[in-house]
């Protein structure tokens, strides 16, 4: 019968440079650009290869008229939202007007000529600004010294392009998957209650208010600074507010009539700023941005601060939100990538990104990625290409040289109205809901992100959600779920007894799946628990347990204490008089096994390509055994 079934192929087990190299690719390169195109000639791989790493010389020789109607559109839309949202998030990072106007110049050039996707456009967003603001500001005053403060955002966003390009270039896009959907949801959601609540300060009219962030902090200002309350500003705040939620209704019950939702940040600035000079607004209690000059960024790579007294904060700063810009840019991106059926590659967005902020640092501008309101407006406008942030960038750059002084007028209010209204939009109740339902400790590290943020700071509830994240990851790793499997009636199909009740149990064996690599971390575990199903198995059946299979084909990988434990478990099993079988291993692990003589030890006759298979050579010697004349088979095992 051995001789009639297919053999567990043992070849030679690879070199270590070999397993290394595969193992490097396959973690840096998975989409192994360079094989497509190993076979073409020098000029012809040189060109793809430029093509790969710049993505703009892949797309713009095939760029037509056609398609450049679309991206007119998109890119002139999204400047509409740029302006208003540019003036706010520089407010909400205290920050001159402008410099958020510049910050939607530059960039998007940039990401134009090395960004992978075809959908996102570029910008500031609010949650890195108010982070901008509450690390730096711990450092330095923005009001006692605004220069300085300045400088330091400046120098914040180069050390962020750096972390973001060299995480780029190092393939170590894989760092942005330890920050889980759950994490996300909850910083946001929490980022959202605290911007909201910062702008109670526009909202109205207060002169004072606090600069910390959490919760009771702004609540406690509020009361404190209630006299300074102007009910010109509240009544002008709650119409803003209403026009722009309705605006996003409207959006939302018939997305064919997206261009409201798009243009009434800009349509709110617009009539606040009409106010504000025909009405004499100020006069009234309604204070505006004041003065915006005509002209480009100028140039500010002199103006990077690299004193030791501030580069701690500053690198601290760059790292935190370049992260948090990373894998908010990446995310949106990927999510209307899937919508469309197309790619995108995550270390190419994360070096875009990179040289965005490094030049944005260069010339004036603060962080940027790209942010959700902005690209969904741009899918909605109908983009087909990056062609749409070349536009943007270009009707930016004539509002810098001709139309910036009129929106000196924009009140402080309106402002305040649009960061409200867009936050509300990121608290995303339901799928936390969705959360609780499904997953409670999932909810709980939503929660975590989410109160943390509220209650204490950004970084403190970033912090608390991944270490929950990484306990749960580490809980997975020490303590994997085996299961024992029994076989359907009528089928040859064996699956975990619990989950189908309706399983058999096999006369004499017991087989066992094992679904997790098998380390340092877990093995004791996995011995123990094997070891316990067999005493489970001997209470429930009148029959001893004589043959142990491991089904081995979700195990991907093992290390030396996961060898030494089906070692120790087969001598344990030895004394038993148990023989054990291995189902399927993997080629990582059977290597392994080979290399540690552990295929010497239990012998090649051990080892079975499916569990049919296995059973099959377990009946055929249990009933060799049961021969008056035959020996033990365990003790042929030894002799053989």
């Amino acid at each position: 019968m051995a001789n009639s079934r297919h053999m567990v192929n043992f070849a030679v087990p690879r070199r270590f440079i070999t397993t290394f190299k595969k193992d490097c690719k396959e973690t840096f390169f998975p989409d192994d650009p360079f094989r497509k195109f190993r076979h073409d000639r020098p000029l012809q791989k040189f060109k793809k290869t430029v093509q790969y790493f710049i993505p703009v010389f892949e797309w713009l020789p095939a760029y037509n008229f056609r398609l450049l109607r679309y991206d007119l559109l998109a890119g002139i839309t999204i400047t509409t939202l740029a302006i208003p949202q540019g003036i706010s998030y520089a407010k909400l990072a205290d920050l001159p007007p402008i410099i958020g106007l510049y910050s939607s110049f530059v960039p998007p050039f940039i990401y134009a000529l090395f960004g992978s996707s075809k959908n996102l456009a570029v910008g500031t967003v609010a949650a890195c600004s108010l982070l901008l603001h509450e690390t730096l500001g711990a450092a330095v005053s923005s009001k006692d010294d605004p220069t300085l403060y300045l400088h330091l955002i400046f120098t914040s966003t180069f050390f962020t392009g750096i972390f973001q390009t060299a995480l780029g270039f190092s393939r170590l896009g894989i760092l942005v998957d330890f920050l889980s959907h759950s994490t996300i949801t909850g910083f946001m959601g929490g980022t959202a209650i605290i911007i909201c609540l910062q702008q109670l300060k526009g909202l109205l009219g207060l002169k004072h208010f606090t600069t910390d962030t959490d919760v009771v902090s702004v609540i406690k200002a509020v009361f404190r600074y209630k006299d300074e309350c102007k009910w010109q500003s509240v009544v002008a705040g709650l119409v803003f507010l209403c026009f722009l939620q309705t605006a996003r209704y409207v959006r939302q019950r018939k997305p064919k009539l997206f261009w409201v939702s798009a243009i009434s940040p800009m349509a709110v600035v617009v009539a606040g700023c009409l106010y504000a000079y025909f009405g004499k607004g100020e006069q009234h209690g309604i204070a505006i941005v004041g003065d915006l000059k005509k002209g480009l960024n100028p140039i500010s790579i002199h103006y990077l601060n690299f004193d030791s007294r501030y580069l701690p904060v500053t690198i601290r700063a760059g790292v935190v939100t370049g992260l948090i810009a990373m894998v908010e840019g990446i995310a949106i991106g990927r999510s209307f990538a899937i919508i469309k059926n197309e790619q995108v590659d995550g270390n190419k967005e994360i070096i875009a990104f990179g040289f965005m902020n490094i030049v944005g640092s260069f010339t004036s501008c603060y962080l940027t990625t790209g942010p959700f309101s902005k690209t969904a407006v741009n899918v909605s406008s109908g983009c087909k290409s990056a062609m749409s942030n070349v536009v943007q960038g270009a009707c930016m750059m004539l509002t810098l040289l001709f139309l910036a002084p009129v929106f000196s007028y924009t009140p402080l209010v309106a402002l305040a109205a649009i960061i409200t209204s867009a936050m509300l939009g990121l608290i995303n109740y339901e799928e936390m809901y969705h959360l609780f339902q499904v997953d409670k400790f999932d909810f709980l590290i939503c929660m975590a992100a989410f109160f943390g943020v509220s209650f204490k700071s950004m970084d403190v509830g970033l912090l608390l959600s991944v270490g929950l994240s990484l306990l749960r990851a580490l809980l997975y790793v020490a303590r994997p779920a085996p299961c024992k499997l029994g076989k359907l009636p009528e089928t040859s199909l064996y699956r975990d007894a619990e989950q189908y009740p309706e399983t058999t149990s096999l006369e004499g064996i017991l087989v066992i799946q094992l679904g997790s690599p098998i380390y340092f971390a877990n093995c004791t575990y996995i011995r123990e628990r094997i070891l316990r199903y067999i005493y489970e198995e001997n209470d429930a059946s009148q029959t001893e347990v004589e043959h142990l299979l491991l089904d081995l084909s979700g195990v991907s990988s093992t290390d030396m204490s996961g060898i030494e434990t089906f070692i120790e478990l087969g001598r344990v099993l030895k004394g038993k008089n148990i023989k054990l079988g291995i189902v399927n291993p993997r080629i990582e692990v059977l290597e392994k096994m080979t290399l540690a003589k552990f295929v010497n030890v239990i012998g090649k006759q051990a080892f079975h390509l499916s569990v049919e298979e296995a059973i099959q050579y377990c009946r055929f010697t249990l009933d060799d055994t049961r021969k008056p004349t035959a020996e033990p088979s365990f003790r042929n095992d030894d002799a053989a």
